[in-house]
Formats: C-alpha cells, structure tokens, sequence
C-alpha cells in the first residue's frame, strides 16, 4: 500500500508518464492481438501505476467503461496486489457488476486481510448480495467479537436488516464499552431498544450522550424521531423546544417543531411557530407560503391576505398564491381585489379554470350575467366540465335566456333520465324564473330518483321554511342534508332559518321562553353557516332577523348592515334596505 502511494506520487510530481491527451485518448492504432484496440493510453511495457493514473482520468471524465478497461490493465500487470484488487472491485460496484466485483475483493481480502477498507468492501458485498452469514464471518474475528469499530457499525446495520434487533443491541453496547465519544454508538444503542420496544431505555441512552454534548443536534434530532415513531407528536415538539431554548434561531427546530404542532392538530401552535420563523428568517419565502396557508386554514383570511400579497409581492408569477388570495379576499367581501387576483391567472395554470369560474360568480351577484357567462366560457374552454356546463344554463336562464337554459338541460336529461343532478338543476332554473311549483316538482323527482341527493333536500326544505309551512318536515330534511354534507354552510344557514321560522308564531302567541330557546339554536346555527361560508349576505340578514325577533335591536342593524357591506343579492334580499332604514330611525 505505501509503495503505490510514493510510486503514484512520484508519477504525479515529475510527470515520468505523461498522459495523453482526451483526443489522443480517442484515437486507435489498430488492434491487439487479443482483438482490444490499442490507444495511446495502452502501454504493455509500462507500469500498472500508469494504467490506474489512465482510469483515474477516465473516471473524472465519465468514460466509465475505458477507466474499468484500464483498472484491469493494471491488475493484469500485478494480480498480487491488495490495493489493485480492491479499487478496481470498488469501480465494478459503482458499475453495478456486483459479481465481478466481489471476485476481485475476495481476491484482494485474500491477499491482505487486515485492511479495513477491503474488509468493508467485501462485506458490503455479500450483504447487497444477500449472503449475510458470509458478510459476518468477514466482519468477526476467530472468537467471533466484531474487528473492530468499523465493523462492528456495519454489523449492526446487517443485524437490523436482517430483523434481529437483540444481536443489534449487543453490539451497539459493545460498540459504546468501545468508544464512548462516538455518537453513532449511542444513536445505534437507542435505535436497537427502540426496535425491541424499550422507548424509555432508548431515551435514556439519548440522554446519557446528551450530557456529554449538550448541543449536539444529531441526538435531539434522534429523539426527535423517537418520539415520532412510536406516535407522540407532543413528545416531539417538547425536543425541539429543547433545541430551540439553546440554539432560538435554529430554522430546521423550528420548521420540525411546527410540523410536529400540525401532526397534533395545534394549529394555532403551528401558526405561532411560523410567524416566530417568519420573524427571523423573513428571507424563507417557503415558510411565509406556508404560514399564509394555515392561517387561510385557521380563517384568519385578513392576515392570510396579508401573507399571500407579501409572497406576490416577492414573485408574481405564484400563480397559486393568487388564486388563494382571490378566494381569501371574497370571503372578506372584497371582491373587488378578488377579482383582481384571480384575472391574473394566465390560461396555461391548473387554477385557471377555477378563478374565471370564481369571477363568473363575482360578476352573477353583482347581477353582471352576461360578463358572467363570458368568464364561464373561458374556464369551460380549458376544463370542460358537467358541473360548469350546467352553471352556465342557470347563469343563461339569469341572462333572460330561460327558454334556452331549459332547452339545454332537457337535451342533456333525454340524454340522461336518470339523472338527479340534471332534474335539481332543472327545478334551480326554474325557481329562478319564479316558477316555484315547477321547481319542486323537479326537486322531488330528483329525490325519487336519488333520496340522498342533500342539495334537492335543502332546496325544498328551505322553499318551505320560508313561506313557514311543514315545519317539521323542512326541519327533518334538513338534517338528513347535514348528515350528507355536514360542512355545507348554506344547508346550515337553512337549519338555522327552520328555527327562526319556528319561533315567530311562538313569539306572536307570547310563548316567550320558547322562542327564545328556538332562536338561541337558530343563531348557534347562523353563527356556524358563517364560519363554514366564511360570510354571506343572507346568513348575516337572517341573524339580524333572529335579533330583531329577540328585540335586540343594536345587534340586528350590525347584522344588517353587514349584509349590506357583503353586497345583498337582491333577488334574495328585497327587504333588506328597508328594515336597515327603518331600524336607523328607531336607533337615532
């Protein structure tokens, strides 16, 4: 070993062999007699340290196969040496020509058993290729106790493939007893009691390393994953906090603390730990993207907003940002920027087809139908779609083309008889054109078809609720359509409006303590449409309405007039700027 290394120093410094050069390399002189071309870099006459300088410029070059050609070249020349053997063995692995290369570092193990860089090789070998008890008897010595540390490590790694987690911590305990200071040992004994079950005794050998290396991360980070493994998110996060109180700006204990808040649905936990990397590390656009998305999450939208401009601002071209910030701006009521957001959505993005849909319904409420329809077309360009086609045949029916939406819907239902969707969406077109009992006859031959169709369900149940008849019956269905979408705000928003109506003939008889009770369930209600809707003029009237039946006449203006800053659809909400003006004057 150290006559190739002064020889191939000597050869580097005064240059004895000069190499050719990457097109003299190239270039043949015609063949040998064993058929091999004969290249400049091929010289019988001299020695293998040539040949090994050749592959070494080969391999920096990626001409693998002429650096493996060369290697052999020079084991031909010395078949004695160790060191031959054994780098062109380790050039074959890298190759994936793992039979070759075991030959040849058996070969070199043969020839000099005591180095460890073979030893390792060869056991690395048999273990790829799955010859395990081979890999051992490389790695032991004659009483059968790991060489030494290296080998031992290796060992271990093979014990655990091989499901033996005991052997494994047999020597990881031997590995510690050897040389206490190197953390693998003390990793290794942790990892073994933690396959056998023993988390505490895994912990505990964590902890007896950590008093020696106090700010060592590598062992947090180890307890970390302990504590992850066996389910303990709290766990987990108590470590990092740990890091954190010795090392504050430690950004991967920060972003592995607020993943582990998440894991334990401590979303205001995690939000507060990316705020706090937000602080520090403001140039982590990654992490800002991040914390703007659990606080759109967390319906923090005015904050959310916030964050989603501060990322544009950085990179306009975050397409997807936009689209959340569109989505954040109409739950606040700001239409206007939403509708801004989402314009700048090019054709080419995923979203594309969902932000002109988005604009289609900003332009609808603002009773825009014919802009509306122009932007559906553009999203049914990109994304044809059943659910759009049949927006845009209520959208045509809003337009003052009825006749035309019915006729389409009715060619796709010839289409499909069976289809409940095409008979509900055929009841909304014509309840928008005020023909209420044609609706609901669409409506219950939906329900025959489908009886759990929950949006057929709310639209008759809230049909009724709202001219206060079958009260129990609306009140019925409406929970079954909760049962089938329980997130559905606008279902919820029925329900609430169910007791509201329920309540005013009671309030009217003077059955006061049981209005009451029915309006303290209908406001809970209203209060969860809300949140579920992120805000909707109609919920926020029909809570004024609940107010105003309570004589709670502060609340209902407020209520009141946060429909009216939400923009009141006013097919739904005749009344609205009436009641607004009339509770005005009695507040004055």
């Amino acid at each position: 070993m150290t006559r190739w290394v002064r020889t191939t120093r000597a050869l580097l410094l005064a240059g004895a062999l000069a190499l050719p050069s990457c097109a003299m390399l190239q270039r043949s002189r015609g063949p040998e007699p064993n058929g091999a071309a004969i290249g400049p870099e091929i010289r019988p006459d001299a020695p293998a340290e040539y040949d090994v300088l050749v592959a070494q410029q080969h391999a920096s070059e990626g001409r693998i196969p002429e650096a493996l050609a060369a290697y052999q070249r020079a084991v031909a020349k010395d078949d004695d040496s160790a060191y031959l053997h054994r780098i062109l063995a380790d050039a074959l692995a890298r190759s994936n020509r793992l039979d070759e290369a075991l030959q040849h570092a058996r070969r070199a193990h043969d020839l000099d058993p005591s180095d460890a860089s073979t030893r390792d090789l060869l056991a690395q070998l048999y273990r790829i290729l799955g010859n395990l008890d081979a890999a051992e008897g490389v790695l032991r010595d004659a009483s059968g106790s790991p060489i030494d540390f290296e080998s031992a490590f290796l060992l271990y790694q093979i014990c655990l493939e091989a499901e033996r987690p005991a052997a494994a911590l047999e020597l990881a305990e031997w590995m510690v007893a050897q040389d206490p200071e190197d953390l693998r040992a003390h990793v290794a004994l942790a990892n073994a009691y933690q396959k056998l079950g023993r988390p505490d005794d895994a912990e505990r050998a964590l902890r007896e390393a950590l008093e020696a290396d106090p700010d060592n991360l590598r062992l947090y980070t180890a307890l970390a994953r302990a504590r992850r493994e066996r389910g303990d998110p709290a766990g987990e996060a108590e470590i990092y906090r740990e890091i954190l109180a010795r090392q504050p700006d430690n950004h991967g204990a920060l972003l592995a603390l607020a993943e582990a808040q998440l894991a334990e649905n401590d979303l205001d936990g995690a939000i507060a730990t990316y705020e706090e990397l937000d602080r520090r590390f403001p140039e982590d656009l990654r992490a800002t993207v991040r914390l703007a998305f659990l606080l759109y999450e967390a319906g923090r939208f005015e904050m959310a907003t916030a964050r989603f401009a501060q990322v544009l601002a950085e990179d306009p071209s975050e397409y997807e940002i936009a689209f959340f910030l569109g989505i954040a701006e109409r739950r606040l009521g700001r239409e206007e920027r939403a509708a801004a957001a989402f314009a700048a959505i090019p054709p080419s993005h995923k979203y594309y087809a969902e932000a002109r849909t988005q604009l289609a319904v900003i332009h609808e409420r603002r009773g825009e139908y014919a802009l509306a329809l122009e932007e559906l077309d553009r999203a049914l360009v990109v994304e044809p779609s059943r659910e759009l086609d049949l927006y845009r045949a209520t959208l045509r029916s809003k337009a003052g083309d009825f006749e035309g939406a019915v006729a389409h819907l009715e060619a796709l239902l010839e289409e499909e008889p069976d289809n409940d969707e095409l008979l509900y969406n055929l009841g909304v077109v014509y309840g928008e054109a005020d023909q209420h009992e044609r609706a609901l006859t669409y409506m219950r031959r939906a329900l025959e078809l489908n009886p759990d169709n929950a949006s057929a369900l709310n639209y008759i149940a809230y049909s009724w609720a709202d001219q206060g008849l079958n009260l129990d019956e609306a009140e019925r269905m409406i929970l079954r359509a909760i049962e089938l979408r329980p997130d559905d705000g606008y279902i919820v928003d029925s329900l609430g409006w169910v007791y509201y109506m329920r309540a005013r003939p009671l309030m009217a008889q003077g059955n006061e303590k049981d209005a009451r009770a029915l309006l303290d369930r209908a406001l809970s209600e209203l209060e969860r449409a809300v949140e579920l809707t992120g805000g909707d003029p109609v919920i926020s009237e029909h809570m004024g309405d609940a107010y105003l039946l309570l004589d709670d006449r502060r609340r209902a203006l407020d209520k009141f007039e946060e429909a009216l800053n939400l923009g009141p659809r006013e097919d739904e909400q005749p009344n609205l700027h009436e009641k607004l003006e009339i509770l005005r004057r009695e507040l004055e």
